[in-house]
């Protein structure tokens, strides 16, 4: 019997390159513009003329940066320059005393509401089942335009109550499409070092996107406010985010404050896209665990409760250990604000430390199989282990992502009903090809067929 194929993984990069050609890789793919020694290394510097950089997946250098000493380590503009004209200052990318009261606000106004959001959610699982009908025994079916269609639906019912059919639901949704083509994940300004008071380069249609998107973010939280004032307005997230209150100045957010916050919890759909797309396909690719998740989905149910699901144990494995080869957000970046000493290196302030799930996820001398898709060793001592001190989807720490515990009972639904629904099957000749951008994606999409199940 041959082994099992390994899912797709981009190549490396071959041996050493100019600084201008690693820019010209890094725009167009950040995983492939890496060497294959990163999947071993404990730590890699890379030099440039304008600063340092160091990518580290030692497990207690990863500790340190997210856990330990997070204040040392802020977020690097690296990344933020780039989506800064779409999330303005949210949390995403502020720091210090300005990220910790946005997240006052923001962690209770989350904190133990998946059960309130579980019934938005389920709706938007069915809501997905049903749009998948009609393409159900037809041609093959970008999974990716699907997904991206049913994760944007489950933020607007959550946030807003309302769904992907809205008019001006779907209007942000079309704008996010284009901003994510226009826009790449490092913007020049900021890896050139360029002074703060240097206009950045963004293209007239990465800036237009992000207006409209802006404009209509602030023309719904403006309609929300007027239905709290009238005492009309649903009990959802952004309800629960414009009336906490920070415990230690006792203000709101800002009209424009909300935008911004809205703004990346919109852009969080993209991430949660990513996973249930790649997920599906390794379904597709690995039918034995497609039927278990099915049997799982079909017996949830559409009715079901949120406790009942406790019982979709295999699907949870299953999305874990797609999270696993294929995290959303392959990089973090954070700055040295210190003199450090990694690995008997001098770290210099103003160096960059990247931390990298994708090279951790995958890291040769941690995980017994780490280009393998096999759920079940989540519950070995390996996969313990390894859950422990090398598996960062969401971050850790502080910082981890405050929409961590939606994104999962998302995903998980979603792909046992989708299961329970349709049986999919990959096409041949056509695997993806995993490239990074604002999230782990596909170079062309992911084609799958799918047909009605019998179970």
């Amino acid at each position: 019997m041959s082994p099992p194929l390994l899912p797709p993984k981009p190549p490396a990069r071959p041996g050493q390159v100019s600084l201008w050609r690693y820019v010209k890789l890094f725009r167009r793919d950040l995983l492939s513009a890496q060497p294959a020694k990163l999947y071993r290394a404990w730590m890699a510097e890379f030099k440039t003329p304008f600063f340092r950089s160091y990518l580290v997946n030692q497990p207690e250098l990863v500790d340190l940066v997210l856990k330990r000493r997070p204040p040392d380590f802020p977020k690097s503009n690296w990344v933020s320059e780039g989506l800064r004209p779409l999330l303005g200052n949210s949390v995403f990318l502020t720091n210090d005393a300005e990220w910790e009261r946005q997240r006052r606000i923001i962690d209770p106004a989350f904190g133990g509401r998946l059960r309130e959001a579980y019934p938005a959610i389920s709706a938007a699982a069915e809501a997905a089942v049903a749009r998948l009908a009609p393409k159900a025994g037809g041609g093959p079916v970008d999974i990716e335009a699907e997904t991206s269609f049913a994760a944007a639906d489950v933020i607007f019912r959550t946030l807003f109550s309302i769904p992907i059919e809205d008019r001006m639901a779907r209007q942000v949704f079309e704008e996010f499409k284009t901003y994510q083509r226009s826009q790449p994940v490092v913007n020049l300004a900021a890896f050139f070092r360029l002074p703060s008071w240097v206009p950045r380069p963004f293209s007239r249609r990465t800036r237009r996107s992000a207006e409209v998107i802006r404009r209509l973010i602030a023309e719904l939280t403006d309609k929300r406010a007027e239905a709290l004032a009238a005492g009309t307005a649903p009990n959802d997230l952004v309800t629960k985010i414009m009336t906490t209150k920070d415990p230690i100045t006792g203000q709101l957010f800002s009209a424009s404050e909300m935008v911004d916050q809205v703004a990346i919890f919109l852009a969080g759909h993209e991430t949660s896209a990513s996973a249930l797309s790649w997920a599906l396909y390794l379904m597709a690719t690995h039918p034995e665990y497609q039927e278990k998740v099915a049997r799982e989905g079909a017996a949830l149910g559409p009715q079901a409760r949120f406790e009942d699901l406790l019982a979709l144990r295999v699907t949870r494995d299953v999305f874990r250990e797609t999270l696993r080869l294929y995290p959303p957000v392959p990089m973090m970046v954070r700055e040295v604000a210190q003199a450090e000493r990694f690995r008997g290196r001098d770290v210099a302030p103003g160096s960059q430390v990247v931390l990298s799930p994708w090279h951790l996820h995958r890291h040769m001398r941690l995980w017994d199989n780490p280009d393998g898709f096999y759920p079940e060793p989540w519950h070995s001592e390996n996969g313990k282990h390894c859950q422990r001190a090398a598996y960062i989807p969401f971050s850790v720490g502080p910082r981890v992502c405050t929409g961590a515990g939606f994104a999962i009972l998302e995903g998980v639904l979603l792909l046992a009903r989708l299961c329970a629904a349709y049986e999919f099957t990959p096409i041949a000749e056509q695997d993806p090809k995993p490239v990074a951008h604002l999230a782990v994606r596909a170079q062309s999409g992911i084609w799958l067929k799918l047909r009605p199940r019998v179970i």
